[in-house]
């Protein structure tokens, strides 16, 4: 007689998964048994991305990097940033604040302009994947003489979905 179980799991987006599973067995493909009767399934990070369609089939893993640059589809994607302010004439600041920094670094302030700001560029992120982009923020700090500096922070793949990263600031007088 056989001992264990049979498990299937399903979840959009993802292969199905089937293991026969005793209590004494440590690991089984991408099952980890945690004690006689519970069982943790492992999906496959790379399985996620065959049902995306916002990401470029092979597209996935590419890192952009300064020793192949320009080959990513991160680094082909354009996006359109705009800023303006009232009033305008304010400068405006980028960084990118990782929340993965041994992957992708943050870095430091970068001047853009003054606004109204609108330009169409990539980010050329080094280390930034479609995977890692989601833990990827970048953050538009708005300065002008007389005026309190404002901050707002964007997530890089919500601007690389919608192909656009844009703002309004309303500047507010400091106190004296």
């Amino acid at each position: 007689m056989k001992r264990g179980i049979d498990l299937t799991f399903r979840k959009e987006g993802y292969p199905d998964g089937t293991v026969h599973a005793t209590p004494t067995e440590t690991k089984i493909g991408f099952f980890k048994v945690t004690d006689p009767m519970s069982i943790a399934y492992e999906f496959p990070r790379s399985a996620v991305y065959a049902k995306d369609a916002t990401i470029p089939s092979g597209a996935a893993g590419e890192r952009v990097s300064r020793d192949n640059a320009g080959k990513t589809a991160l680094e082909r994607t354009i996006i359109r940033w705009f800023f303006d302010s009232d009033p305008q004439g304010a400068r405006i600041f980028w960084r990118v604040i990782s929340s993965i920094p041994s992957e992708v670094k943050n870095t430091n302030e970068t001047y853009l302009m003054t606004t109204p700001f609108e330009e169409t560029r990539s980010f050329n992120i080094q280390g930034l994947t479609y995977e890692n982009a989601r833990d990827v923020q970048i953050e538009i700090k708005v300065t002008k003489n007389g005026y309190e500096p404002q901050v707002k922070r964007f997530n890089v793949r919500q601007a690389i979905d919608q192909q656009e990263i844009s703002s309004f600031f309303e500047m507010v007088k400091k106190e004296e």
